[in-house]
């Protein structure tokens, strides 16, 4: 899917001469994956659901110390989803 991003104009107001620049209006953001982030202070998007058996008890163990672990679930509840056949 391709995602066209506008460059928006800014004009500040807070300098003594006028001026206009052209900014793409992204934000920089750091990410790693769920075993990478063992020991470290994290936090949990749960937007989509986990997606395989064991993944969410994965995310939320690494991080060691409970007081470490932040989670955002914008709905209140997600599911750990659990597959019969992984139990055979």
């Amino acid at each position: 899917e391709v995602v066209y991003i506008p460059r928006i104009p800014i004009k500040p107001s807070d300098v003594p001469f006028g001026f206009e620049r052209l900014q793409f209006p992204v934000k920089l953001a750091f990410t790693f994956t769920i075993n990478k982030s063992q020991g470290k202070c994290t936090g949990l998007l749960l937007d989509p659901m986990c997606f395989s058996h064991g993944q969410l008890y994965v995310a939320c163990s690494r991080g060691g110390d409970p007081k470490n672990l932040y989670i955002y679930c914008p709905n209140g509840k997600t599911k750990n989803i659990v597959y019969p056949q992984a139990l055979k």
